[in-house]
C-alpha cells in the first residue's frame, strides 16, 4: 500500500510504502493478502487480511 500526498488537491510528493511484507523477497511465500481497506473515525487504516485471518489497524508514529 502506497501514501502520495496532495496539496491544493493534486500530488505533491513521490509515492512512499506505507504497510508491506505481505510476500516474501523471492515472492514464494505469502505473509498476508489484503483484501478490504477503511480508514476509520481517528484516521487509521483499517486493513481486512485474507490471508493472515486478521484485521490491522495502521497508525501514524509520531
Amino acid at each position: 500500500m502506497t501514501y502520495v500526498a496532495f496539496e491544493n488537491g493534486k500530488p505533491s510528493g513521490a509515492p512512499k510504502p506505507v504497510v508491506t511484507g505481505f510476500v516474501s523477497d523471492d515472492q514464494k511465500a505469502l505473509y498476508g493478502a489484503p483484501v478490504g481497506l477503511v480508514q476509520d473515525k481517528d484516521g487509521a487504516l483499517v486493513i481486512a487480511d485474507d490471508a493472515g485471518n486478521s484485521v490491522w489497524r495502521v497508525t501514524k508514529s509520531n
